[in-house]
């Protein structure tokens, strides 16, 4: 069985503070700059992929304005664009931070799309559950 996902978003662990969401890619590699972390000529590279992106890719407003929203990349176009990521996953990887590929068909509320991406609309409230009970049969026959 095939799956066919119209949105994927590269994230790691980390909540961004304005949308207590978790982080891009972008957002990564720029605060392993930041913390001086990432080494010159990586710093650099991740640079120039940065450049590409803002040169091909439309900027939504909704970023520019710093409103609370995360954008997703559009599958059905993200051959090229994940070409000039693979350098940004390898240097996260590089350095030990953690991602995630998050493919989804339902990203939330989409507030701007263009060619390449969407961006959706965060509440930045977070909602924390309680853990189900265990379905599993080992711990029922410890409880009982």
């Amino acid at each position: 069985m095939k799956l066919n996902y119209k949105y994927v978003r590269i994230q790691g662990q980390e909540l961004a503070a304005n949308t207590m969401y978790a982080k891009g890619i972008f957002s990564m590699c720029w605060q392993l700059i930041q913390n001086d972390v990432m080494e010159e000529e990586d710093a650099d590279l991740f640079k120039e992929i940065d450049g590409w992106f803002a040169e091909n890719l439309p900027w939504p407003p909704q970023c520019r304005n710093k409103e609370k929203v995360v954008c997703f990349f559009k599958t059905e176009n993200t051959e090229e664009m994940m070409k000039m990521i693979r350098p940004a996953l390898w240097l996260l990887e590089k350095y030990n931070h953690p991602y995630y590929l998050v493919y989804t068909n339902t990203p939330g509320e989409i507030v701007y799309e263009d060619k390449y991406q969407v961006v959706v609309k965060v509440s930045g409230d977070l909602t924390i559950e309680p853990v189900q009970p265990s379905w599993s049969p080992e711990e029922t026959e410890t409880t009982e």
